[in-house]
């Protein structure tokens, strides 16, 4: 068989531990036999990210504005046990935060549903949409260490040189603190993706922050939106039959849990983060779910929205065997190929991306699954496999299809 054609590279961001093993192996057995796979590769393990001082970062997300879609592995984002392990000079930031501050947009994360894995919470039947922004917040935020009495302030000086100061509070002894800042304008890009999301795909809209406390930064997201609404979408949510409201991050959560799901999440970076995570695994699995990056530009980050998998990395080393669970990451590069064929008119390619994730949804279906959705799976008649034959097991299946 021909192998199908690419026009424009991917740009191809390589990751750390147990997904780097998954990355090779999802390339080998599921896209090389059957693409002529052009990528500009950009190795952001943490080794060669600490090689180039992170640098290698920074030039990834320059490559995704350059060609528009990237696909990224998991990758580390190292706390203090991670220096002496990966020998490194400095405790590099979240790349993903480095790279979402340069692409702006907002991140849309969906469970993947598959027959036999019921929803831990059983009122939800439908899917749950996180819209997470993309920018800012704990991401890009400044930290110090306080190491004794004194004052803290915020201060702001403007291009006259006038400042504006605002205690933060008196220390009598130790303590810590943090500096957050987000833009008005990646919060209105944020705002205006979630509505459009919203009418492309007829759903409603939630959006949630903690205002009551936070009467200027939470607030400010909360009016942008209701401003953006009123003049822009008001209307053309009215005529598509759906709905956007406001609530409490505390509201939200407890509406979420009482709903029969079918509606589109957005959330603050940060509560989307760990708010993606507990959807995902109430619909199952972490590996469950994929993750994109929609820039209001124009570029596209594709990514499993789960970390490297560090328990199993480490049997790996051992030489024992693991049953991880490859499906973001393969949708990750099934969705990062969609989008590249949508925008080079290459429908074999994205033809290929719909037949690989239904092989992968078939193959669980028809009872063959790694040992996190072994254990939750209703199907009667199922297999736990191990890593390497569960993807041999997905490319089985996709030459059926083929």
């Amino acid at each position: 068989m021909e192998k199908i054609k690419m026009t424009t590279p991917l740009v191809e961001m390589d990751g750390d531990e147990m997904t780097r093993i998954l990355w090779k192996l999802i390339k080998d057995e599921l896209l090389l036999p059957f693409v002529d796979l052009k990528t500009e590769y950009y190795d952001l393990g943490l080794d060669y990210r600490n090689e180039t001082n992170d640098q290698v970062t920074f030039d990834s997300a320059e490559a995704t504005k350059k060609y528009g879609v990237a696909v990224k592995c998991a990758t580390i984002t190292p706390n203090a046990a991670r220096m002496p392990e990966y020998n490194l000079k400095e405790m590099w930031k979240s790349p993903n935060g480095t790279i979402r501050a340069i692409l702006d947009g907002t991140v849309f994360r969906a469970p993947i549903i598959v027959k036999g894995i019921e929803p831990y919470v059983k009122n939800w039947t439908k899917p749950i949409t996180i819209a997470r922004h993309a920018y800012g917040d704990v991401y890009k935020g400044v930290e110090m260490k306080i190491p004794a009495a004194g004052k803290a302030e915020l201060v702001y000086t403007n291009e006259a040189g006038e400042e504006t100061r605002e205690l933060i509070h008196n220390f009598e002894g130790a303590g810590i603190l943090q500096g957050m800042h987000n833009l008005n304008a990646s919060i209105e890009s944020f705002a205006r993706s979630c509505f459009n999301y919203a009418l492309d795909t007829k759903q409603d809209l939630w959006f949630a922050t903690k205002d009551t406390i936070s009467k200027k930064y939470d607030h400010t997201f909360k009016d942008i939106f209701n401003d953006i609404y009123e003049a822009e979408y008001k209307e053309k949510f009215e005529s598509a039959g759906i709905e956007y409201f406001y609530t409490l991050i505390d509201d939200a959560v407890a509406r979420v849990m009482r709903s029969e799901g079918g509606y589109i999440w957005a959330c603050k970076n940060y509560d989307g983060d760990v708010m993606s995570d507990m959807v995902a695994t109430a619909f199952g699995s972490l590996s469950m779910m994929t993750s994109v990056l929609a820039s209001p530009n124009g570029y596209y980050e594709y990514e499993a929205a789960h970390g490297t998998v560090q328990r199993h990395y480490y049997k790996h080393l051992k030489g024992e065997e693991t049953s991880t669970n490859p499906i973001a990451t393969i949708f990750a590069w099934t969705g990062a190929l969609r989008k590249r064929g949508e925008l080079d008119n290459l429908p074999e390619l994205m033809t290929f991306a719909d037949k690989l994730e239904k092989a992968c949804i078939t193959t669980i279906e028809n009872g063959e699954m790694t040992g996190d959705l072994y254990l939750i799976s209703t199907l009667e008649n199922k297999k736990k496999l191990n890593t390497q034959d569960f993807i041999l097991a997905i490319r089985k299946t996709l030459e059926g299809l083929m």
